[in-house]
């Protein structure tokens, strides 16, 4: 399958994913008193999403690189945050786990592309 829209990158579905997981998560009343938080976590899975959609877009290699790159510092982001609202006790160590393991996919995935568009461009 030739790959010609960012839609079609598992990476990206994979985050759109997550985002729509966050954004469930988040909305919970329990996420009230922590507002910062809940807006620094969906954005950076927006981020995610967003980025490597943008990259996809991009025609220089170089640039698209750079905005996978960013995507999967975002990946990380949402980890490091999950982590805030596991010790804040938001989030059960499921959910955690569970949206711990999608950042994790979704920036392997992108490390994946990442990787094969270096192999490619050699």
């Amino acid at each position: 399958m030739t790959i010609q829209r960012f839609e079609d990158l598992d990476c990206w579905k994979s985050a759109r994913d997550l985002v729509r997981e966050v954004f469930i998560l988040t909305n919970e009343p329990l996420f009230d008193r922590f507002r910062d938080l809940r807006w620094q976590l969906q954005n950076a899975a927006l981020s995610i999403m967003n980025n490597i959609a943008e990259g996809f877009d991009r025609f220089y290699l170089k640039e698209r690189m750079l905005f996978l790159n960013y995507a999967t510092g975002s990946a990380g982001e949402v980890r490091s945050m999950l982590y805030t609202c596991l010790d804040l006790q938001l989030i059960t160590e499921m959910q955690f786990r569970e949206l711990k393991g999608r950042a994790q996919s979704t920036q392997r995935q992108t490390a994946g592309l990442i990787r094969y568009l270096r192999k490619i461009s050699s």
